[in-house]
């Protein structure tokens, strides 16, 4: 949705031009976040005020507006404490330009500046207030508020220290946020907190940390407020607590995705909702306004397991065909420690314990949005057979919409790559509080699903940066498979399909090399229909959800008009769009619904349509049907979607880049959240 970037080195002396290029390469890493535009805000050469320098497209759009200012920057001038932030904008508010841009400042002086991630949803009413005081705004985001709000708290209470001027705004703001403070009245500060959208701290210090658990404080005398009481109460807290010895050197990353931070440092913490982060004279401390039933009394420092590598592009041409291509190693990582093929036996440790409970329920549901919602509709069939249970497939905006019935013994799959998904996060907290078992299915290690979840699967695909998901979804897939067969371990009766699945299981990644051998392939179809307006992607049974997810992603990174159409409602209307102009793709493998499929085949070549064919290796009877054809090794039924849907991810990167599209950030998208 929008990346935040903000690095402080304390007593660590750095050029200025190291800091900017720090704050840049950050950016970088976030910009599959958004990419309208790009902004940092840091100390002048004196260090008596800041400098913003916002510009509209890309980070390098930026960098390259930075770099024509050296002589105004003085890039060699060298700060010993210095703290900037940063920010790449993802429009919601207002469209992208420079005055749009972020950080977003309290007035024309700069004296507080401010990044944003989410959504202000009560900002109009700030915004009059503000404007009755006098205050005058120069953009059109919701984020301009904030800055002017601190602002205007400051100049009532100019004793309050900086974490608390940023506690008393919060408590006005209302909506999803994640945000960074800096302040020419807090030299070398800087003032973290986030609600609903991710954010998270790392360290770096070249002696050994105090510890690694950094304790939650929490205020004395917290009373509510409104924005438009004249005095508001004093936030306390009732002590200091050093992550690091005094007078010692030590650098602190704040970032919206831990691959912004990881060739820095390893060591993280997560912050949770209406956490306040703050660091004041190399200190980090944590605080809370109040204490909830549920809180942990500190939050973990974590080691990431991430590697630079795994973020970097390597010889591929973009974020999205290395990880296409990485399908076969992420399946595996997938499996890894779960499956055990010798003795048939499945494991997935963060469930264990509740199996019983879940073999007890009412039902199912299995709720996601996008990809995720795809993974859940080509894993229902299965779940319905091996755990005999009434499962339900919602999109998470829809099931919030309805305030579907949720009862104590159901449970919920919340199922989002990145773990932060606004409306999926939403829907669990809603399933939640009216007592359902949550199980969280998820990419990200320390995100809010999987922390708000009581258990949960981690799909352990890698880290997936392309904004169009392609190995989280194969991921997601063989994750909700593998808990189908822990569920069904103790019945008899489907002993010989459980240990076909695992045998499918087990060749699988030596399968989904064979299929990425067709990219030549797939490139010259690609090349046959990429001028096209419109594709309709058709197939049935295990393959329906190929069809969405295949047309997903033709839409979201090729601008061209996709319908993933169930073959059986072929004839109630979309047969009418059928004509030998209109591109059709049809995914027909040897399942049961293989005889239906060929009837709608007919159906389509009857109507002069010139189907393009993904059917299994060595079927000619299907391939007679094909004006051309795209083979996938035989599997497994219920395996078969994983395959299937890999031609379906290269042919849209294909037309994609025929269209001189950006691959990894498509217009008007982005990745880890989705806006109520």
């Amino acid at each position: 949705m929008c990346g935040i970037f903000a690095y402080l080195n304390y007593l660590t002396p750095k050029t200025r031009r190291e800091i900017i290029e720090t704050l840049i390469k950050g950016l970088q890493r976030l910009e599959y976040r958004g990419y309208d535009s790009a902004g940092i805000g840091v100390d002048t050469s004196d260090s008596t005020g800041m400098n913003l320098i916002k510009k509209r497209g890309k980070v390098k759009a930026l960098e390259d507006e930075i770099a024509s200012m050296e002589s105004i920057l003085d890039f060699d001038k060298v700060h010993n404490t210095h703290c900037g932030i940063s920010h790449t904008r993802w429009a919601t508010h207002g469209v992208p330009n420079e005055v749009n841009s972020h950080p977003h400042r309290s007035d024309e002086s700069n004296e507080f500046i401010v990044v944003h991630n989410g959504i202000i949803t009560n900002y109009k009413d700030i915004k009059k207030f503000l404007e009755n005081k006098g205050n005058k705004f120069e953009s059109e985001t919701d984020t301009e508020i904030i800055a002017k709000l601190i602002k205007h708290i400051y100049s009532q209470h100019p004793t309050y220290s900086f974490r608390e001027l940023v506690e008393q705004v919060i408590q006005q703001l209302e909506g999803a946020f994640s945000l960074c403070f800096k302040s020419v009245h807090f030299p070398g500060e800087c003032v973290a907190t986030r609600r609903g959208s991710p954010l998270l701290v790392g360290i770096k210090s070249k002696s050994r940390l105090a510890t690694d658990h950094i304790p939650v404080l929490y205020s004395k005398d917290h009373r509510p407020v409104g924005f438009e009481m004249p005095c508001l109460p004093r936030v306390e807290s009732t002590a200091e607590f050093h992550t690091s010895n005094e007078n010692e050197e030590v650098e602190y990353f704040f970032a919206s995705d831990a691959s912004a931070i990881i060739e820095h440092t390893n060591r993280v913490i997560f912050l949770e909702d209406d956490d306040v982060a703050a660091v004041k004279d190399g200190v980090l401390s944590l605080h809370r306004l109040k204490r909830l039933l549920e809180d942990s009394h500190a939050r973990e420092i974590t080691t990431l397991k991430m590697e630079i590598q795994q973020i970097m592009k390597g010889n591929y041409s973009s974020f999205m065909q290395k990880e296409i291509f990485e399908q076969p190693e992420s399946v595996v990582n997938t499996m890894r420690g779960r499956v055990n093929f010798e003795s048939g036996t499945v494991v997935l440790g963060g469930i264990t314990d509740y199996i019983p409970e879940i073999r007890r329920c009412r039902r199912l549901l299995l709720i996601g949005c996008g990809t995720s919602y795809h993974s859940a509709i080509a894993t229902r069939q299965l779940l319905e057979e091996l755990t005999e249970l009434p499962v339900m497939v919602d999109l998470a905006s829809d099931f919030l919409d309805r305030n579907t019935p949720i009862f104590r013994d159901d449970v919920c799959f919340f199922i989002s790559q990145s773990g932060e998904t606004a409306d999926t996060l939403l829907a669990l907290r809603y399933c939640k509080a009216r007592g359902a078992l949550i199980l969280g299915v998820t990419n990200t290690v320390g995100s809010s699903i999987c922390r708000e979840s009581h258990c949960g699967v981690h799909i352990n695909a890698g880290p997936e940066i392309g904004v169009a998901s392609t190995k989280a979804y194969t991921s997601q897939f063989i994750s909700l498979v593998m808990f189908a067969l822990m569920m069904c371990e103790d019945r008899i009766s489907v002993q010989p399909r459980r240990a076909e699945i695992i045998q499918g299981l087990k060749h699988l990644a030596d399968q989904i090399k064979e299929v990425l051998a067709n990219d030549d392939k797939v490139l010259e179809l690609a090349k046959a229909i990429y001028q096209n307006k419109s594709m309709l992607v058709m197939g049935r049974g295990w393959n329906y959800a190929t069809c969405l997810e295949g047309a997903l992603k033709i839409k979201e990174l090729t601008y061209m008009h996709s319908e993933g159409l169930l073959a059986g409602e072929l004839k109630h209307g979309p047969l009418a769009l059928v004509d030998k102009t209109m591109p059709l793709i049809m995914i027909a493998t040897r399942d049961p619904v293989y005889v239906k499929c060929i009837n709608a085949l007919q159906q389509v070549t009857a109507r002069e349509g010139r189907p393009i064919i993904v059917c299994e290796k060595g079927d000619l009877e299907t391939q007679k049907y094909a004006s051309q054809f795209v083979e996938v090794p035989h599997t497994v039924d219920c395996l078969q979607g994983i395959l299937t849907v890999i031609p379906m991810q290269l042919l849209s990167y294909h037309i994609a880049v025929l269209r001189g599209c950006n691959v990894d950030c498509p217009r008007n998208l982005a990745k880890s959240v989705t806006v109520e």
